[in-house]
């Protein structure tokens, strides 16, 4: 057993001492901090996602806060998406790029007023990104990351949960929109969202030292409905075409290499970070694009520390960015990101490890 050891570098969400308590027996590093990513029975955390309701830290997915003056207009010059018709209590997902058009985050933005954003970020330093951009254009925002810490319940039942908690009003959100409340004094942002296709919310803890009472309302309001932990890190977001910036990316990755297109507004200002960039990416037309891909085989096997290498015809086409077992399908599945001249249908090899395995590509998602 590997032992993780607390430093400066490295930090627990409020949720963690709850995760310990419900069995965490695996974990990885995401954005400097814990995330758990396993409870000892896969087979059962899968299930619980598809059928019933799964609680998850995510803690990890960090907020990095706009206030100011300017917050709208830093807000809008970090986000290749028109932002003008954004209201209070709406969110957006927003494909977050570079100078060059790459894609360097997949944050979801929340408006909570006028003056005051948040973008509850994947894994990558995106305060520093904001922060510098501010200072830049000479913009009067405070960038900060405020002591919010989200919570996910996924999966069909995870709205009878939430409704039994704070009331049947949640069921009234559409995806991405979100209200602040309290539940038992206790501040919270709560949106329909997360990272899974089953359904589900996420609950924004704005208070830290009040995680493990938070997870313990939910979890004994769960119980009716076979509550139980999980994480961001069964087949579940494979098998739905969920994306997973800095793992299926890389650093020349942009938005319509990953489906991600119908999230850009090419017509907003020139001023916006990597608007003039993807502008040229599309006119040029793509080089690559991801698929997904069904591997031969009867046993599960999970991608290792490395993209692995996708040839057709004897000749290297792209890479494969994930794979897991799929309960469902029960077949090895996973992401390709491959040349444009690789379709669904084509018969393919991946360079594993081990061996050569053979595939199909197929369109995404599987289901």
């Amino acid at each position: 057993m590997v032992a993780i050891y607390p430093s400066a570098r490295l930090h627990a969400s409020p949720f963690y001492e709850s995760a310990l308590a419900e069995g965490m027996v695996s974990a990885t590093v995401y954005n400097s901090m814990i995330l758990p990513t396993g409870f000892g029975d896969p087979e059962a955390e899968y299930w619980r996602i598809i059928n019933g309701v799964s609680q998850w830290d995510v803690g990890v997915e960090r907020q990095v806060q706009l206030k100011g003056p300017d917050a709208a207009t830093l807000a809008q010059i970090l986000s290749p998406r028109d932002l003008s018709k954004c209201k209070i209590g709406q969110g957006k997902y927003i494909p977050m790029c570079n100078h060059s058009g790459t894609l360097i985050n997949d944050p979801i933005l929340l408006k909570l007023a006028d003056d005051l954003f948040w973008f509850s970020i994947a894994d990558s330093d995106i305060q520093l990104w904001a922060r510098s951009i501010a200072a830049e254009r000479g913009l009067d925002v405070q960038v900060s990351q405020p002591d919010v810490s989200p919570m996910a319940l996924q999966g069909p039942k995870a709205e009878d949960v939430v409704a039994h908690v704070v009331g049947d009003w949640v069921c009234d959100l559409k995806y991405f929109w979100f209200r602040e409340t309290e539940i038992d004094g206790i501040p919270v942002a709560i949106q329909r969202s997360g990272w899974s296709k089953q359904g589900g919310f996420e609950i924004y803890l704005r208070d830290g030292t009040k995680g493990t009472q938070l997870w313990n309302i939910f979890k004994e309001a769960g119980q009716p409905w076979g509550i139980g932990p999980g994480a961001p890190a069964t087949a579940e977001r494979t098998e739905s075409g969920l994306l997973s910036v800095g793992g299926d990316t890389d650093d020349e990755t942009n938005p319509f290499e990953v489906r991600l297109g119908n999230y850009l507004d090419l017509d907003v200002h020139d001023g916006v970070v990597g608007i003039a960039a993807l502008r040229k990416i599309k006119a040029a037309g793509l080089k690559r694009h991801q698929l997904g891909i069904i591997l031969d085989g009867e046993k599960p096997d999970r991608l290792h520390y490395h993209w692995e290498e996708i040839r057709k015809d004897g000749r290297r086409v792209g890479d494969m960015t994930n794979t897991n077992w799929s309960p469902r399908m029960k077949s090895n599945i996973g992401f390709a990101l491959v040349e444009t001249s690789c379709e669904a249908g084509d018969n393919v090899q991946v360079i594993r490890p081990e061996k050569t395995v053979d595939a199909k590509l197929v369109e995404l998602p599987f289901l």
